[in-house]
């Protein structure tokens, strides 16, 4: 039987700017808020009939750039950001509303993806958190090359690393390591990959998906995705080819091309599970007159539901 596709449930959103770069090694991505709202995200999101609140900018400690003492860089600092993360993005899910955290750099998934979790909690849903990222992000301590603690959320999350960060959403671990999928990857230290095989995360690098192609990688990055699955997506702009995407700190060569992150992105849509999103990494001071930031409203606009046609599934 053929069925039109629907669109996805519409659920009022919250923007939530979160101005820092203090776990990134260059900075700019503390403009990125701003730059993602001179881009159109408010009305891009409005266009399809949502109710749009921007509340506005977190505040918390600037960057003091220093160097990394016991293998972190401004610990404290990005604590107290990710605090504030948490806080804000559990009180708009409590709320009924989707949460858009809008970077910053990816220290601040700490934060927000705690908070989905402690709501899964509280609400009896499972979790699913597709990572878009060039790099892994489960650096420890032990093995990071610089300290830099956006290399390292998805090790804090899975509850390895200090209390001061393992302990924000109030559960240790907050997410365990089959929760998570991981797309796009094609920078990883060594002893992150050992790391990354040794507690199961799922990764499906730019190899898998040279060889299956991205609609095959998406389809198994969603298998088991149902209607009590709540559906996070943490995109770091620099999971694109920095071709189209130059305004990151940390470009790495080979990402998918533009019709590949759309297709990512209108395959969630196409769930209708979409419930929190983190935009991250974007860096203005390194970016061609906005034009990364445009591209990755581009990509908010597919997962709310734009599409070329009116699309007929069997």
């Amino acid at each position: 039987m053929t069925r039109l596709k629907t669109a996805m449930t519409i659920i009022p959103v919250s923007l939530i700017g979160v101005p820092t770069d203090v776990g990134a090694g260059t900075p700019g991505a503390r403009m990125g808020p701003d730059a993602l709202r001179v881009a159109g995200i408010v009305q891009a999101i409005a266009h399809f009939g949502v109710e749009v609140r921007d509340c506005g900018n977190l505040s918390g400690p600037g960057n003091p750039d220093l160097p990394a003492v016991n293998g972190f860089r401004h610990m404290r600092e990005v604590a107290a950001w990710n605090r504030s993360v948490h806080d804000a993005v559990h009180a708009e899910l409590h709320a009924g509303r989707l949460p858009i955290m809008l970077g910053g750099d990816h220290c601040l998934a700490i934060g927000s993806i705690s908070a989905v979790a402690r709501h899964c909690r509280e609400t009896g849903k499972s979790l699913r958190v597709l990572w878009f990222d060039a790099h892994a992000d489960f650096n420890t301590a032990s093995v990071t090359p610089t300290g830099n603690i956006h290399g390292m959320p998805g090790a804090f999350l899975c509850g390895y690393g200090p209390s001061l960060l393992t302990e924000i959403g109030g559960h240790v671990p907050a997410i365990l390591p089959q929760d998570i999928r991981q797309i796009g990857i094609r920078s990883v230290d060594d002893g992150e990959k050992r790391f990354l095989a040794e507690i199961g995360i799922e990764v499906f690098d730019m190899r898998y998906v040279d060889e299956v192609g991205m609609r095959e990688t998406m389809e198994q990055a969603l298998a088991g995705v149902a209607s009590d699955t709540h559906l996070h997506v943490s995109l770091d702009v620099d999971f694109l080819d920095p071709e189209i995407a130059p305004g990151v700190g940390t470009t790495v060569r080979g990402g998918p091309t533009y019709r590949e992150a759309q297709l990512c992105m209108e395959m969630i849509a196409d769930t209708g599970r979409l419930r929190s999103l983190d935009i991250v990494e974007l860096n203005p001071a390194l970016d061609l007159r906005n034009t990364t930031a445009e591209l990755a409203v581009d990509l908010v606009e597919s997962l709310f539901g734009k599409s070329t046609l009116m699309r007929l599934h069997g």
